[in-house]
């Protein structure tokens, strides 16, 4: 099955250089959906023309961002040498609420760049 999500210029890059393997998502209706071996077309928001697909290597579900931050590699969740030491779980409040975040929990999604 192949899923459609959109990304902002900078995750979009990172993901094409192949430096960024988690996505961080809200663990909602949609993404319940994805499986391991599935496909994601994910498109550029600042160039809709643009896309990537990816296949889905590895799913964590977690209760919240605190505890997924706590656990996954935030270097391959879409932070660099020079903002990963002020990462934080409340980095993600810009696109979803607390509430949302208590409602669904959260997911990172391990891909791979196809070939």
């Amino acid at each position: 099955m192949t899923h459609t999500m959109k990304l902002m210029p900078s995750p979009f890059n990172m993901i094409c250089k192949g430096t960024k393997t988690i996505e961080l998502r809200l663990y909602d209706n949609k993404r319940q959906k994805i499986q391991v071996g599935d496909k994601i077309l994910f498109t550029n928001i600042g160039n809709p023309l643009e896309t990537i697909e990816v296949k889905v290597v590895g799913l964590y579900i977690f209760d919240s961002f605190k505890a997924l931050y706590e656990e996954l590699p935030l270097s391959e969740c879409g932070y660099t040498k020079k903002d990963i030491n002020t990462a934080s779980p409340d980095d993600m409040d810009k696109y979803y609420t607390k509430e949302e975040q208590e409602k669904y929990g959260v997911i990172g999604i391990r891909v791979s760049l196809q070939q």
